[in-house]
């Protein structure tokens, strides 16, 4: 193998566990050669068992996409603690702030995606979600529970339940006192 080809591929093996930001955990299937064009393409095929999708990728191209390894297990402790923290909600309006979460959750950044589950996150005794943030909210829980699932070699059942567990050790997340509220008004 030529050194170019392994400088192309940028460690990243056959059979191995990859993030791909725009769709989340991945698995490559195989390295195949293509001819596009009249150009030969080294690509990555890289399959997404639970969105049923193959995804070729040209190795050129993996840091242009974003395309990365596992987090370690330090980074993964750190998206855990970032769950445990307050709720950090703009007072934008909606519709910015539903860009903001969408651009975390597409950024492939295991922490900027557990800043969205925890701010999204509504415990039982807070108000309903409204459909997009709850679509949002179970967009960010997805990739994040698959990540900490094939980082820890668990199912994704129980890396939702540490998630879970994670949140539950937060503030109080209930609705606000009502002191808070008058003094909110009056500023």
């Amino acid at each position: 193998m030529t050194p170019k080809k392994t400088t192309q591929r940028q460690g990243f093996k056959t059979n191995e566990f990859i993030v791909y930001p725009a769709h989340g955990v991945g698995q490559i299937i195989s390295i195949e050669e293509q001819e596009v064009a009249g150009a030969k393409l080294e690509l990555f095929v890289i399959n997404f068992v639970k969105d049923k999708m193959t995804l070729r990728v040209p190795t050129a191209k993996v840091v242009a996409v974003g395309m990365r390894k596992l987090a370690e297990g330090t980074l993964v402790k750190r998206a855990l603690e970032t769950l445990k923290g307050r709720a950090r909600i703009k007072r934008t309006m909606w519709s910015r702030r539903a860009q903001e979460y969408e651009a975390k959750i597409n950024s492939g950044d295991i922490v900027a995606i557990a800043e969205v589950v925890r701010d999204l996150f509504r415990s039982d005794s807070q108000p309903e979600q409204s459909y997009s943030e709850r679509q949002l909210y179970e967009a960010a829980l997805d990739r994040l529970s698959r990540e900490i699932a094939a980082v820890q070699h668990v199912t994704e059942t129980e890396a939702v339940k540490e998630i879970e567990a994670a949140l539950a050790k937060g503030p109080r997340r209930g609705p606000k006192p009502a002191e808070e509220l008058v003094e909110e008004e009056a500023a």
